[in-house]
């Protein structure tokens, strides 16, 4: 008997390693398939270019490709893997914190919250007297404050009144998503001619338009987020088994609250600041994430980024070359992805 346990504990010893390899090594596939999608979406558009040619010394770009790879093309990619890494690394940390498989930015109505606070900023930006250094800023900020305003008050709602279930949950998110449409409804109403055309960009999503100073603002404030609520993967491993066990086991759960929802407040405002609203990303990579990663918030967190940046990358390479000269809105494809999985998800936590 001591024979068999003492093999068997030197095979678990033997095996461990490749175990906790694992992961690693499918952070490392992640990163190869994003680095593919990422080569594809900037060769790929109205007009083509020859990236990898350039890249190794064989092709040369003209003045038009270049000043379309540089201008239009890498911006709008570098956006496109920003807010997707943020959504899908928010929802994670959301159906983390709640330990609900359901929580979703949008769905819970954390993107709606943003969305009301960037159109009341682009309502009566206007009439602030805003620096011009910090103009830039101005719209991820608002956005910013309206996801943690409805973060913070949601996760404070669901605590006092026991509503973190799956019903209860939604229950509270279709309240703030009605509550922000009547908000938006009416800053659309008061809006004039040209604050109407910026507005339509918030209800579809997408990443046009979009240049270096409204990117990189945006992919700084993502980077900081990412920065915020990835040293939390421990806390959140801790947390699935409750907060009372969390806390025997050395969890501050007041200071991981804060920090997840700041850092999903910072990183849906900035998103929805730049994109628009864009639906169930939060929702379908991290559960596609824990089914080829595992649970373990270590490696779900960076997988669920970089899976999401490739999704994002591709929604909306289908989005301007599906139906070429127009373009499709990228939430209208993210939205043909995810309500599908919605459906299936909500008759497997019933069947639960």
């Amino acid at each position: 008997m001591s024979i068999e346990m003492s093999t068997g504990a030197v095979v678990e010893r033997r095996l461990r390693p490749w175990r906790e390899s694992l992961p690693n090594q499918r952070l490392l596939l992640y990163t190869g398939a994003l680095m593919a999608i990422t080569l594809i979406a900037i060769s790929t558009g109205a007009v083509d270019l020859d990236i990898v040619g350039f890249l190794l010394g064989t092709a040369d770009l003209s003045a038009l490709q270049r000043n379309v790879l540089l201008e239009l093309r890498l911006p709008r990619v570098l956006l496109a893997g920003a807010v997707g890494a943020a959504l899908a690394i928010a929802g994670a940390c959301l159906q983390g914190l709640f330990r609900n498989p359901l929580a979703e930015p949008q769905l819970i109505g954390v993107s709606s919250g943003a969305a009301l606070g960037a159109i009341s900023m682009i309502v009566f930006g206007n009439q602030l007297s805003i620096p011009d250094a910090l103009m830039p800023f101005s719209l991820p900020v608002a956005a910013i404050i309206g996801a943690l305003l409805v973060t913070s008050g949601l996760y404070a709602l669901a605590c006092r009144h026991g509503q973190r279930n799956v019903v209860g949950l939604l229950l509270l998110g279709i309240a703030v998503n009605a509550m922000s449409g009547v908000g938006i409804g009416l800053f659309t109403w008061v809006a004039n001619d040209g604050e109407l055309r910026s507005l339509t960009f918030w209800t579809m999503g997408s990443f046009g338009g979009n240049r270096w100073n409204t990117v990189m603002p945006a992919v700084v404030l993502i980077a900081l987020a990412l920065a915020i609520v990835l040293p939390t993967a421990r806390q959140l491993d801790r947390l699935q088994l409750g907060e009372l066990e969390a806390e025997r086991l050395g969890v501050c759960l007041r200071s991981l609250k804060r920090r997840v929802i700041f850092g999903v407040a910072v990183a849906v405002g900035a998103g929805v600041a730049v994109a628009g609203t864009i639906g169930f990303v939060g929702l379908v990579v991290p559960h596609i994430a824990r089914l080829l990663t595992g649970v373990r918030h270590r490696s779900l967190l960076p997988a669920s980024a970089l899976l999401g940046a490739c999704l994002t990358i591709a929604a909306d390479l289908g989005a301007r070359t599906l139906v070429v000269p127009a373009e499709m809105p990228v939430g209208l494809i993210t939205s043909a992805i995810g309500a599908p999985f919605f459906f299936w998800l909500i008759l497997r936590v019933r069947n639960a």
